[in-house]
């Protein structure tokens, strides 16, 4: 029986542990009253979610992207301009979040799907950019400096501007993304986007239009983005142009490489192994942007999947790893 369990593959049994260790620290957070640490995971999680999304478009579909911050920044100025001028609705702030996001994420990516390679990167880039300089120039709304937001979202009588209804409710979505996302990895959709990230030109030859498939994903990416950016401007009650940075999209992609691209938990360990050994580093030396870029690169050589690949290997036989080593080596 526990070789069985074994047999479950580390690589499941972790990430569902640290599920369970993240669903209890709101009440460890309320019994200790250390709500600041109750807000740094809830800040993970959002950012875990927006890496779930990215992982959509570049994971299952191939799709480098760097302009994830446009949709992820849209999600904080949804919540930020209707509350500008009062509204505290939270239907209305996630309506406003999935029309923006879904628009733009469907003009931006019919426009850059025309390209591929680096082409496609630096026409995602450029739309995230142009998306920082629009809201920088909006200076009724803070410009550059961005603007608070007084009226947080309200769902069912809730404001998400207490860190622990933020929390759940962040919770409640990164648990139903992964399940998603999980489910649609083998779905029809999923494995013809999968196809599409393979070749293309196979997929259109047996009557499937690949470009249908990846602009499809590409707008659900941008919408589940926006939701990460509007549970953010609710956690801090503050949205910026800042969030749409370039920065921002470079530090989803680390995430998503760093987990395992095109695996369902990878951006999870992802977020939670970038944002934790950041934040550890700041509270060892000055100089730790250093040593954490040595961390991910060294991370990034031991194992192809990244986090992921590393757990799979500790689950795996002495004879499944030999016949894996017997498959990677070239043929003379």
């Amino acid at each position: 029986m526990a070789r069985s369990i074994m047999k479950l593959d580390v690589a499941t049994l972790v990430p569902l542990l640290l599920f369970v260790l993240l669903a209890l620290v709101p009440l460890w957070g309320y019994l200790a009253g250390e709500s600041f640490y109750v807000a740094f995971v809830a800040r993970m999680i959002i950012y875990a979610i927006a890496a779930l999304a990215l992982n959509l478009a570049l994971g299952y579909g191939g799709l480098i992207s760097l302009g994830h911050a446009l949709f992820f920044g849209l999600g904080a100025y949804s919540v930020a301009l209707p509350a500008f001028y009062g509204v505290d609705s939270g239907w209305i702030h996630l309506l406003v979040c999935v029309v923006a996001c879904g628009i733009v994420g469907y003009l931006t990516g019919l426009i850059s799907l025309r390209t591929s390679g680096i082409g496609f990167i630096m026409i995602t880039l450029a739309f995230s950019q142009m998306g920082y300089f629009l809201f920088v120039s909006l200076k009724q709304y803070g410009g550059d400096d961005g603007t608070g937001i007084a009226n947080t979202s309200h769902f069912f009588g809730q404001d998400l501007g207490n860190v622990y209804t933020v929390y759940m409710a962040a919770f409640i979505v990164l648990v139903l993304a992964t399940w998603w996302m999980a489910r649609l990895r083998v779905a029809p959709f999923g494995m013809a986007l999968r196809a599409a990230k393979q070749n293309a030109r196979r997929v259109n030859a047996v009557g499937f239009q690949a470009n249908r498939y990846l602009l499809t994903a590409y707008v659900l990416s941008a919408i589940l983005c926006g939701i990460a950016g509007m549970l953010l401007a609710n956690l801090t009650a503050f949205a910026s142009p800042s969030s749409l940075s370039w920065i921002i999209s470079g530090d989803l992609m680390v995430m998503v490489v760093l987990g395992g691209i095109g695996t369902v938990f990878g951006p999870l360990l992802g977020t939670l192994a970038f944002m934790g050994l950041e934040e550890a580093m700041k509270s060892i030396t000055s100089h730790w942007m250093a040593i954490f870029g040595l961390a991910i690169v060294v991370i990034g050589l031991v194992g192809k999947l990244g986090l992921i690949g590393l757990l799979h290997s500790f689950s795996r036989s002495p004879a499944e790893k030999a016949a894996r080593l017997a498959q990677e080596k070239p043929t003379s």
